[in-house]
């Protein structure tokens, strides 16, 4: 727990005790938001409002799960156990598909991900479908090309990649579904050869051995390619729908400290998914990333998300396309925006 968020608890704790001594006054405790999220910085919003203590100080409590991807995080929100979601907007179009009560509030950052060429590959010249193709007939293989699973974004936006943009022909390629952490390391030990990864796992991976090359960043892949959101279930926006707007304002006001603050920023990852193991000055530089573009407004990618929906239809992760506007919920920001 950080010194600031331990600060408002203590501060919190101090009001609840001397409140304890007016008979005629009870505090109410603050609304626990169980919320999962997947370790990018795309996600660092909730860091940045969980590390300065914002979420104690407007009543609530926002309680941060780490998941390896949004498919796996998806599942807790349909079995109940989450009120929040953090991560890739596709396995919430898949959720949706399926019935499940979630909708998107907030945007947090888009064209995220990045695809990454190992060594091998990053030397071997030629347009990206000619270097596969090649590579791929040199070492008597199809090239393994590490994703998350199913119906995340980035296994979907590094399909649509391969077969859509680089026009990349199937048999040279074998998509390999793990999770975040696996990804990161299955590139750096040469177990893959290549990947598609988010920040800070781009800025570690090539750090660690600069042969790793950027074969496609997100604009290169789609234009304001959507990334993380935020979604809250439906059940939790109809018991505290005032939790829900506060959780939106204080987004925005994280996405401005993270473009403007860099000492704030860095403390807040750090803490969240640093742990010690991740420098300040490497998370530091991952801030500065081309992989990196914060953006908070649902409404700014309602016609990429739609775009990905179709893209899963045909994919098969989706049975059939929802009508994208039942996918976000736009009212809380809009009344921020007012």
């Amino acid at each position: 727990m950080s010194l600031s968020r331990f600060a408002t608890r203590l501060a919190a704790a101090s009001v609840l005790t001397g409140l304890a001594f007016v008979g005629s006054v009870q505090a109410a405790d603050p609304v626990v938001v169980r919320a999962g999220y997947i370790p990018v910085l795309g996600a660092a919003q909730a860091f940045v409002i969980d590390n300065q203590g914002w979420d104690l100080q407007n009543g609530f409590d926002l309680q941060l799960k780490q998941f390896d991807s949004g498919p796996n995080a998806i599942q807790a929100v349909a079995s109940g156990t989450l009120d929040a979601y953090i991560a890739g907007v596709a396995p919430v179009v898949v959720a949706r598909g399926k019935g499940v009560g979630i909708r998107v509030v907030a945007s947090t950052a888009v064209e995220e991900l990045v695809v990454a060429a190992g060594p091998d590959l990053a030397k071997t010249g030629g347009s990206p479908a000619q270097a596969i193709e090649a590579l791929s007939k040199k070492l008597g293989r199809p090239l393994k090309l590490a994703t998350q699973p199913a119906g995340s974004v980035p296994n979907t936006f590094l399909q649509y990649w391969l077969w859509e943009v680089a026009k990349v022909d199937k048999q040279y390629v074998e998509l390999v579904p793990q999770g975040i952490d696996a990804t990161q390391q299955a590139l750096l030990v040469g177990a893959v050869d290549g990947a598609i990864i988010r920040e800070p796992a781009l800025t570690i991976i090539t750090g660690r051995n600069p042969d790793v090359k950027v074969l496609a960043y997100g604009q290169d892949i789609l234009k304001n390619q959507p990334g993380n959101v935020i979604a809250l279930t439906d059940d939790f926006t109809s018991k505290h729908p005032d939790i829900a707007q506060k959780l939106v304002e204080l987004t925005a006001k994280a996405t401005d400290v993270l473009k403007k603050d860099k000492k704030v920023a860095v403390a807040a990852i750090e803490a969240a998914i640093g742990k010690g193991l991740v420098p300040a000055a490497i998370i530091e530089q991952a801030l500065s990333s081309p992989a990196v573009k914060f953006n908070t407004d649902p409404a700014s990618i309602l016609k990429e998300t739609a775009l990905v929906q179709d893209y899963q239809v045909k994919l098969g992760t989706v049975k059939e396309a929802t009508p994208v506007e039942q996918i976000f919920d736009l009212s809380y920001y809009q009344k921020l925006k007012k």
